[in-house]
């Protein structure tokens, strides 16, 4: 059942209106589209050699992304709920705070009121006119002095707490718009789940013999080990790019950091400068009218001038005319535009962020100081290890742990996920990477809870086991692999 905290929310949120949740959600998926479209090129590119429909669990491909996009958006609903709730009840008890504080201020305001209208009101004017004893007169003004500078101070606050309450209320209310937006998209998407879960178990149906036959034969085994390969190599060659743009980018966003605080120095110099050059001239003036003043009556000394005091290491200007850094200043930045500098105009435009989603988000030494402590990505029991022998084909690459369906999915260690979809041979897989070219990889889940791009840290959940891909038994099969190749993960993971 949707709680909505202390705050209960009495009606639906205005037809067409946009959250700032709605708005936050559309700017995510602008900038994820540009990922995706990378790694669907890629994939592409893997599986262009082969014929579409080949195999019988590729007609289960629509249908278990449908069941992972919809399983992975009820994921994400539900923290969005959990944390707007949480947002709404500390609503509740700021605007409850606030108003005790603004009823407050109310009495204490009335007080005042009340005790200046008790003693008599007297202005200023009157007592300056009452003809009273002076120091009496001069307390009394003092006290009305007081008295007005804290009702000001008073009078501000109740301002400000008054707006602070309005603000609250308009926040509270976003808030009980985005409950009733996440509930309705609940309700879509379980009715998504169930339709598509019923036509993979109709599909599963029709196709289960093709499907047992494919698995036993030793060729597809070996494309798939090959498609698996293709697949890592070209997102080790596309991580190595975006790494060196995302060093590109850190580089240029530090020479317009320097550029900038250059920029500022200089000008600071210059207006330090000119004030001095303003403050001689305007000596100069004075002086000259001065010594025009005199010569009626006769000579006078000269004043020392205050440039002489400038300090050496200050910057000079090129004339005590004002303006005259000013001009200098323009005709040395003739051409840009004011306030950049020649080091930003030759700094590159910025990176795009499809271009360095994909970077390492760990060190290159971290993963490999990790050998031997890892912890299994997901509780189960160990059917195949690395080296066995699949029938007549290759051997096992990785392992595969059985576990049951919907079966919480870990990564073993911290780093970003840089492929996030369906494969065939290995169904609904994510691909973690660690730095230093190794990388962690599960296949055949139920459902992808991260995106490509996202950063993950060790134990998160990142997907849910099933047996997508058209594997007959539940569980996860997970690799490692180092540069590209796959490696025996016993001596590194404890299972």
């Amino acid at each position: 059942m949707l709680s909505l905290g202390p705050w209960h929310a009495t009606a639906a949120a205005p037809f067409g209106k946009m959250t700032e949740r709605s708005k936050q959600k559309a700017a995510a998926e602008a900038e994820r589209a540009g990922v995706q479209q990378k790694l669907s090129a890629l994939k592409k590119d893997i599986s262009k050699t082969e014929s579409a429909k080949d195999d019988a669990a590729d007609t289960l491909a629509e249908s278990e992304q449908a069941i992972s996009d919809a399983n992975r958006a009820l994921r994400d609903l539900q923290q969005e709920q959990g944390d707007t709730n949480l947002k709404l009840q500390q609503l509740s008890a700021e605007h409850d705070k606030l108003a005790a504080t603004v009823a407050q201020q109310k009495q204490q305001l009335a007080k005042l009121l009340r005790e200046q209208y008790v003693a008599g009101n007297e202005d200023r004017i009157k007592l300056l006119l009452s003809g009273d004893n002076p120091n009496r007169i001069n307390r009394d003004l003092q006290m009305l002095a007081y008295v007005s500078q804290a009702q000001a101070r008073l009078l501000e606050a109740l301002r400000a707490n008054l707006k602070a309450v309005e603000v609250n209320q308009e926040q509270a209310q976003n808030a009980k718009d985005e409950l009733e937006e996440i509930a309705q998209e609940q309700l879509q998407q379980k009715a998504k789940l169930e339709q598509e879960k019923a036509r993979r178990a109709a599909l599963l149906s029709t196709l289960s013999k093709k499907l047992v036959a494919q698995r036993k034969e030793a060729g597809n085994l070996e494309r798939d080990e090959q498609r698996m390969t293709g697949l890592v190599d070209k997102l080790n060659k596309l991580i190595a790019e975006q790494a060196a743009a995302a060093a590109a980018e850190k580089k240029r966003q530090e020479q317009v950091a320097a550029a900038k605080a250059a920029a500022k120095a200089r000008a600071e110099a210059e207006a330090r400068a000119l004030a001095k050059a303003k403050a001689a001239e305007a000596e100069r003036q004075r002086l000259a009218k001065a010594n025009n003043n005199s010569s009626k009556s006769g000579t006078i000394k000269p004043a020392p001038n205050p440039a002489d005091a400038i300090d050496a290491d200050e910057p000079k200007v090129a004339a005590a005319r004002p303006g005259a850094a000013g001009a200098a200043t323009g005709a040395a930045g003739a051409g840009r535009p004011a306030g950049t500098d020649a080091a930003q105009e030759d700094t590159p435009p910025p990176a795009k962020a499809a271009d360095i989603a994909l970077a390492p988000a760990a060190p290159a030494g971290a993963f490999a100081s990790l050998k031997g402590q890892l912890r299994a990505p997901v509780a189960g029991k160990v059917a195949a290890r690395f080296g066995a022998k699949r029938g007549d084909g290759p051997s096992w690459k990785g392992v595969f742990i059985r576990t049951a369906e919907g079966a919480d999915v870990h990564a073993v260690a911290g780093g970003r996920v840089v492929f996030a979809d369906w494969l065939r041979g290995f169904g609904n897989l994510i691909i973690v990477d660690h730095g230093g070219q190794y990388m962690s990889i599960y296949g055949n889940n139920q459902s992808l809870l991260k995106r490509a791009g996202d950063i993950v840290k060790a134990g998160d959940p990142i997907a849910s086991a099933g047996n997508s891909g058209g594997n007959e038994e539940s569980g996860l099969y997970f690799e490692l692999r180092h540069q590209g190749a796959a490696f025996d993960p016993a001596g590194w993971v404890k299972f």
